[in-house]
């Protein structure tokens, strides 16, 4: 089974980059994006500092699926916007089974 530490470590480029485009592309227009990029960076954090261990992201995921209205995509976003959201959305879920 795949852990949140798994998920987070593969994916971690992908979501580094995207997370930080979409607050170039869309920020303007979708501030929550800078929250999302910041929440992002600190799951990371948490991730790499547990090493093998599970991090206690209970307040992350709280505040991403605030801020994100439970992963809902805007529908004036592009493909990046969406895969961040849906990816992220993943992680949290991993992260709560």
């Amino acid at each position: 089974m795949t852990t949140v530490n798994d998920y987070i470590n593969t994916n971690h480029e992908k979501l580094d980059l995207y997370t930080t485009a979409i607050t170039r592309a869309h920020g303007k227009n979708h501030p929550e994006a800078f929250d999302v990029r910041e929440l992002y960076t600190q799951v990371e954090v948490k991730v790499k500092a547990a090493g093998a261990d599970k991090p206690n992201l209970d307040s992350e995921f709280e505040k991403l699926r605030e801020v994100t209205n439970n992963y809902t995509i805007p529908k004036d976003v592009c493909g990046t916007y969406e895969a961040v959201y849906k990816s992220l959305e993943e992680a949290d879920k991993l992260y709560s089974a």
